[in-house]
């Protein structure tokens, strides 16, 4: 009987493994080279977006309540002219649910083209709204270039327990977080029941933004979060007609907790403020003695501003600050998509980010990876996260709350 000999073991051995490299070679060059080609194909549709926005004018739906982020998107809208000759019109809306109506009514109407907005700024329920309207473009996202320096550790594909789908980019950091001035309160609530406390102690000097205001409505969920004994009841939808008896259960403590609180309130809970920037305001003016605002680094950006004192700080209370992300979406009968794309790319650029995050001009915090951002850029001043309800939720609650108490 024949025995190879351990000569041509070695040999088959060594062939073995140098086909063996070279395949390994040949699939590493072959994914180098499909990477490269999809980088390039990536690179010419992004091209091809850049030439179709050119000269395109792009209508923005945006909350127009601050006057710092109405500055800050004249900025925007001066540098997508200069670069990319892509006009951004800001359109002042009070609630974002009216531009939701009025894209319902194009939709109704069949008008599938040259629709009267290109550009929107939401989330939550408006999302959610528009999402299963099929009022949205997309998916979009993972077409911007930017796409990929944007941190996705945070909840950037989660929009209130709704999935985003590709069809709407993460923008900023939202944070429910209250001011106080030290002079006037050193020593200010760490939870809802404290701040009853506080409101007894000093009738007429607590108060939140009336809801369905956004603010006033993010009051709500999370006084609702601390106080009801069935939390995990608010990550699943609700239906407040078929499901009352489960939706008085869960929020009793919330009604509860209210009836105690307005008649000690300021204007006695017959009358509240209009906003954030109301309650700033009132803050100020040494009326109330707590603001509340979704931006963590609202208190520096309104001492920058010169509307509250040095002695102004922001703070969460201990169960951590209700904490979700903004976001841009397009539309699914844009007139100006490319320049759409173009104009969210922008605002997802380090250069944009950090500006938007600089206390000084807006103080919204940044989605990007730190890494990619200026040194100290990201505008980060993160308290424990507390995640936001479902978003049936939010429209349960502000009916409610009008039927009590919208006189």
């Amino acid at each position: 009987m024949h025995h190879p000999s351990r000569f041509s073991r070695l040999v088959k051995g060594a062939l073995s493994l140098a086909i063996a490299l070279t395949l390994t070679t040949a699939q590493a060059a072959d994914n180098d080279s499909q990477a490269e080609a999809k980088a390039l194909t990536d690179a010419s549709a992004w091209q091809t977006t850049l030439e179709q926005a050119a000269g395109q004018t792009v209508y923005f739906n945006a909350w127009g309540g601050s006057q710092e982020i109405n500055d800050y998107l004249r900025w925007a809208s001066h540098e997508l002219q200069s670069r990319y000759n892509v006009t951004l019109k800001h359109v002042k809306v009070a609630d974002i649910a009216e531009t939701t109506q009025r894209l319902l009514a194009e939709k109704t109407a069949g008008k599938n083209s040259d629709g009267s907005v290109d550009l929107v700024w939401l989330n939550g329920e408006n999302f959610r709204s528009m999402k299963q309207g099929k009022l949205l473009y997309g998916p979009f996202v993972d077409t911007l270039p930017n796409w990929s320096l944007v941190d996705k550790r945070l909840p950037v594909d989660v929009d209130f327990t709704e999935p985003t789908d590709g069809l709407e980019a993460p923008w900023g950091v939202g944070q429910l977080v209250f001011i106080h001035d030290k002079k006037t309160l050193n020593n200010p609530p760490k939870d809802f029941i404290e701040l009853l406390s506080l409101a007894k102690a000093y009738p007429g000097q607590v108060s939140y933004p009336q809801p369905p205001e956004f603010h006033g409505t993010s009051f709500l969920k999370a006084a609702l979060i601390a106080l009801t004994p069935e939390p995990k009841a608010l990550s699943q939808p609700i239906d407040s007609q078929k499901q009352a008896d489960k939706f008085q259960q869960v929020t009793a403590p919330l009604w509860s907790y209210l009836e105690q609180l307005h008649p000690v309130a300021w204007k006695k809970g017959q009358q509240f403020p209009s906003g954030t920037s109301e309650t700033i305001q009132l803050l100020d003016d040494r009326q109330l003695l707590l603001a509340i605002t979704f931006n963590p680094n609202a208190a520096n950006a309104a001492i920058e501003h010169g509307k509250l004192p040095e002695s102004a700080k922001a703070y969460a209370f201990d169960q951590g600050a209700l904490s979700n992300i903004h976001f841009l979406a397009i539309p699914w009968n844009a007139n100006a998509k490319a320049g759409a794309k173009v104009a969210i790319n922008f605002l997802l650029s380090p250069e944009a980010q950090a500006r938007k995050a600089n206390s000084q001009i807006w103080g919204d915090p940044s989605v990007l990876q730190a890494e990619v951002l200026p040194a100290g850029h990201r505008g980060f001043a993160l308290f424990k996260p507390v995640a936001e309800p479902h978003p049936s939720w939010q429209t349960a609650l502000e009916q409610e709350w009008q039927k009590r108490y919208g006189h």
